[in-house]
């Protein structure tokens, strides 16, 4: 099974590339936002690899980090998501900005990826909802009850949710929340954690 590939940057294509290895070109699948890190045509280019084999072909995609890679396995793990529509969400969103996406229920964020409606976003964020710290760092997470409720007292979900009510966008409210939590700890209160979420959002 092949992890990582590195090698010549041959060509690139809209969602693909070609890596030439000692002499062997590996044609490798990517996302748009991958597929603008990769250096110019001729040069090294370093990726690791999800290799998939079915009956009738072999698969590998590519990715320049592993929270990238991560993310793409865990989206695939959604019924009804397969690695096009996992690699089309990953062109709009970074694996940071789908963590945060899925735990402030913004299935707008989500239905920017080609292919996915509302329908799928929706399901997207019920079936991770619960896996997603496995990938996200520590402390950006925050978790939301069902009916948009707080699971239990939070500054950072309240800070939020004021900043959503400001006309700013689910996903970027609770980010912008969770980085001012960090920085300032835990225990800010929520006068404190708005300001300086709006900080965040400024720069």
């Amino acid at each position: 099974m092949i992890a990582k590939l590195t090698g010549v940057l041959d060509s690139t294509g809209s969602d693909w590339l070609v890596l030439d290895v000692a002499g062997v070109g590996y044609l490798v699948f990517a996302s748009g936002r991958m597929l603008s890190r990769l250096p110019a045509q001729g040069e090294v280019a370093s990726l690791l690899i999800d290799t998939h084999v079915r009956e009738d072909h072999i698969h590998l995609y590519g990715f320049s980090e592993t929270a990238e890679r991560d993310a793409f396995r865990l989206l695939l793990s959604v019924q009804g998501v397969g690695a096009k529509v996992a690699l089309a969400i990953l062109s709009v969103l970074g694996s940071d900005e789908i963590t945060q996406a899925i735990a402030a229920r913004d299935q707008a964020a989500i239905s920017q990826a080609n292919g996915v409606g509302p329908k799928l976003a929706g399901r997207i964020i019920n079936e991770l909802k619960d896996k997603i710290a496995a990938i996200a760092p520590e402390g950006t997470v925050i978790p939301i009850a069902e009916d948009g409720a707080k699971e239990e007292a939070s500054p950072v979900v309240d800070a939020a949710s004021a900043l959503a009510h400001l006309g700013y966008r689910q996903t970027d409210a609770y980010s912008a929340a969770a980085r001012a939590a960090r920085r300032l700890g835990a225990d800010a209160p929520v006068e404190t954690l708005i300001p300086e979420a709006l900080k965040e959002l400024a720069s």
